[in-house]
């Protein structure tokens, strides 16, 4: 203990108690940010506390020493915050809201024809999780809705006097840290079994002016955002399916798989440092690192059985099929039923750095699409994604992962843009998950703008007339669900309503700020080098 914590030594802190910790920031200056303890142990006579930064992200937890705690503005845990003792045992960590709500609910939500002996049958609730607030677009004025065809106006039009926003680059947002269908704040919302999600995006064919002149003036707007889009004007994001293979029920979350439990993982010529906890085996997780086969993913507790593991692994690549290759660069198919232990072992890898992934062992009903770097050694794991065999959604990604040490190199949207390749060869329109994780929603914004920007930028006038182009088109050519384009526009504020018309507005700015982003994307997909040919998957026999 240091001089800060032996000055309230007779006060012991416990887990849930909750203090400044002193950290360093993106510019290594010292902070005090608010954390919660999550567990204290005792290594060498020396105390150690597990903390969780409120409000930083789960990445961040790490191990600290008591010269770290700022104990003169220490917050013990509420006694009655306490989840409830389970066989005799005592809780182990505090509830959140979430909890006593869904507990509230438990008590008081009965079925009617509950038998005489004392006990309640389970009356079934649908749960919903939401996007976090800070992922959402601020609201802007509503409009009316989309006119229809018959009632736009062909005749060209300029906007009102009205300053644009201008369009900046998101390439600093290129690390594909993870996109999963899980937020981190939750709200309950009744079921309405039978009842279907329609999509609010109306006049989605109207033909849309397309304006370039600099320095333009515009009368921002803000459509209705479709429902199953990822924004919502009112800051509350609408209810996502919770058949999906990742949505994950928080209602178990706990002190274990809140911490990281693997300190150190070595695959291939990397050697990576976990973000979040991944089930591996228990007797693996107090091993300084863990060691892994970079081609079949199969964990060893020691470099020594590593070696003797590598003498006997044939593999120099993923298994499955090799649908792309070009330069270096190649993507494997991989059938979660056909290759179950590989799929596995994927997961349990991509786990380390997807906080609500959930999906470890039932593989069968998705494939993974792995993408490898080729050198003499073999073809090295880059990234991968996961969809499933038959969406009723048209979800085209379940889960997207680019590993640590490619981050902030382009493979974020390559896997992005491979997956829209995949659904342009089915003939569908596509879109991941939702609701997106913060980082997810990043890297999905940047490809969803710089894609429907280069389709926008490459129209031709006709007969003198502005280039005009429907909502509906924008989506065929790039198989981006129209939800997706709709919400896309909205973001980068390039729609503008004028005279009973929709008019896109793109300046000076926007046009200059996407050319300097495709200079420096230089990691593309190309069709020809693509050999994929889709199954149908209803039927059963082919799984």
């Amino acid at each position: 203990m240091t001089k800060m914590a032996d000055s309230s030594s007779s006060v012991e802190i416990v887990e849930g108690c909750r203090l400044p910790v002193l950290r360093k920031n993106q510019e290594h200056e010292d902070e005090w940010p608010l954390a919660e303890i999550l567990s204290v142990k005792e290594v060498s006579a020396r105390k150690l506390y597990y903390v969780h930064y409120i409000d930083f992200n789960k990445r961040l937890d790490e191990w600290v020493t008591g010269d770290r705690l700022d104990m003169k503005k220490l917050q013990f845990p509420k006694k009655e915050a306490k989840t409830p003792t389970k066989n005799g045992l005592p809780g182990s960590r505090p509830s959140s809201p979430e909890r006593e709500v869904r507990k509230s609910l438990d008590l008081t939500v009965q079925p009617a024809t509950a038998p005489s002996r004392g006990k309640t049958l389970p009356t079934p609730k649908r749960k919903v999780e939401a996007v976090p607030l800070a992922t959402q677009v601020s609201p802007a004025t509503p409009v009316p809705s989309l006119p229809s065809s018959a009632e736009a106006s062909q005749a060209s039009v300029f906007p009102a006097v009205r300053e644009t926003n201008t369009f900046k680059t998101r390439e600093d947002h290129e690390q594909l840290a993870s996109l999963t269908t899980n937020g981190t704040a939750r709200r309950l919302v009744p079921s309405q079994p039978g009842r279907k999600r329609k999509a609010n995006c109306g006049g989605a064919d109207e033909m849309i002016k397309v304006l370039q002149y600099n320095n333009p003036q515009s009368a921002s707007v803000f459509l209705p955002p479709p429902e199953d889009s990822q924004d919502s004007s009112d800051g509350i994001p609408t209810a996502p399916r919770m058949t999906g293979s990742l949505v994950s029920d928080r209602s178990h979350d706990d002190i274990v798989t809140r911490m990281k439990n693997i300190e150190c993982i070595e695959l291939g010529r990397h050697r990576l440092k976990p973000w979040y906890f991944s089930p591996y085996p228990q007797e693996l997780t107090t091993l300084p690192i863990l060691y892994l086969c970079e081609f079949c993913l199969k964990y060893l507790k020691s470099l020594k059985c590593l070696q003797r593991h590598l003498t006997k692994c044939n593999l120099r690549h993923p298994p499955g099929n090799e649908i792309y290759r070009k330069g270096t660069i190649s993507f494997f198919e991989i059938d979660g039923r056909k290759n179950k232990t590989y799929s596995q072992n994927l997961c349990l890898l991509a786990k380390c750095f997807l906080d609500h992934k959930t999906l470890y062992y039932d593989t069968d009903p998705f494939l993974f699409y792995v993408m490898t770097e080729y050198d003499s050694k073999g073809f090295h794991i880059v990234g991968y994604f996961s969809k499933e065999k038959e969406s009723t959604e048209d979800y085209n990604v379940a889960c997207i992962l680019t590993l640590p040490p490619y981050q902030r190199r382009g493979y974020g949207k390559l896997l992005i843009e491979f997956s829209y390749e995949l659904s342009k060869v089915e003939g569908k329109t596509g879109t991941p998950e939702k609701p997106l994780s913060d980082l997810g929603l990043l890297s999905y914004r940047s490809y969803w703008s710089q894609t429907i920007l280069e389709i926008l930028m490459d129209l031709k006038p006709d007969n003198g007339e502005r280039p005009q182009i429907t909502i509906n088109e924008i989506s065929e050519i790039t198989s981006v669900k129209k939800e997706d384009v709709i919400s896309t526009l909205q973001y980068l504020n390039l729609i503008n309503y004028y005279k009973g018309q929709y008019i896109l507005t793109l300046s000076e700015d926007i046009v200059d700020g996407h050319e300097r982003a495709m200079q420096k994307r230089h990691l593309r997909i190309d069709p020809k080098c693509l050999h994929f040919t889709p199954k149908d998957w209803s039927k059963r026999g082919k799984w």
